[in-house]
């Protein structure tokens, strides 16, 4: 039998180690690759400390440690949480333009509109607790303060309403306060449980109290979105005027008797069922029931790009 040949062995040997070493080498260089790539792009940056912050005019005490790192805590989660933020920037376009008029005829400082963002991210949500609406208002609240909550209506979602009511609410926590910031606070935990921190900790500022977890954010959450809604491009949020959402057009109509097909009601109105749901979410149900003859405005779209989609034409069947 013939030997094999020292050389052939020598070069068989020196592949295998070559090939048993070339690929680990290979996906080491990859991942090196894959780590400076991502070193080089991506990136998170502390935010700079504002020059100074209020809210209502109420001066924040920025050179109190603990007052900063409670505040560049709800900076960073807003900076950083970019969807959700930039979701608020196109929402306040829409929606401010009917809070600012209702806030400045009841008197009630402008800064009040972004407690409505981080309240609902304007939007018609219900929490746990079963608050409601942009304004996040409670049944007992609504009731208290004039809404008609029901099975079929429910004014917490009627956006010009349940803003007076948070207006009505927020001039009575000033003048228990004394503070736009405390009256803020109170709205979160309610001026009874608010009256009575103050009272067991001889304090009437909020920075000084200690109060439950979410109250103690709760104003460091208004002015962070305040400070990045109205400096987004500083803090790196950039769109265009026409990515921003606007309220489309439309006309009121007064109702002052029962409707017993909303749908049938949209569509004598040349708009569907779902617009109307859409542009009155206060009605709750398919029909407005009206037994005392109460006065309702229901708003129409009357933006033609609403409308256009054409239903589907559903072939018959036919027998073979």
């Amino acid at each position: 039998m013939k030997k094999p040949n020292s050389l052939v062995c020598f070069l068989a040997i020196l592949s295998f180690f070559f090939i048993l070493f070339s690929f680990p080498s290979k996906k080491l260089s990859e991942d090196k690759l894959n780590q400076k790539q991502f070193n080089e792009k991506y990136n998170i940056f502390a935010i700079n400390k504002p020059s100074n912050l209020d809210f209502c005019g109420e001066k924040v005490n920025l050179k109190s440690e603990d007052i900063w790192e409670r505040m560049d805590k709800e900076l960073l989660k807003n900076t950083y949480w970019q969807s959700n933020t930039m979701l608020y920037l196109k929402r306040v376009n829409k929606f401010f333009p009917i809070i600012e008029p209702i806030l400045k005829a009841n008197n009630i400082p402008n800064d009040f509109k972004y407690l409505a963002v981080i309240e609902s991210g304007l939007e018609n949500v219900v929490s746990p607790s079963g608050a409601a609406g942009f304004w996040q208002i409670l049944k007992g609240t609504a009731r208290e303060y004039g809404l008609e909550v029901n099975s079929a209506i429910d004014e917490r979602y009627n956006l010009e309403k349940s803003t007076k009511v948070a207006c009505k609410y927020l001039q009575e926590a000033y003048d228990k306060f004394g503070s736009w910031t405390m009256a803020a606070a109170s709205y979160n935990m309610g001026m009874n449980g608010l009256r009575k921190r103050v009272e067991a900790q001889q304090s009437n500022n909020y920075y000084n109290l200690h109060l439950n977890r979410e109250t103690l954010r709760y104003i460091f959450r208004i002015i962070a979105v305040k400070e990045i809604l109205e400096n987004a491009r500083k803090y790196g949020f950039n769109y265009r005027e026409k990515d921003m959402y606007t309220m489309p057009k439309y006309k009121v109509v007064e109702v002052n008797s029962t409707i017993d097909d909303l749908n049938d009601f949209a569509n004598s109105h040349g708009i569907n069922y779902k617009l109307l749901k859409q542009f009155n979410p206060w009605l709750r149900t398919s029909s407005l029931p009206d037994k005392s003859r109460r006065k309702y405005i229901l708003k129409i779209p009357t933006d033609s790009s609403l409308l256009v989609f054409d239903d589907f034409i559903v072939p018959e069947n036919k027998e073979d």
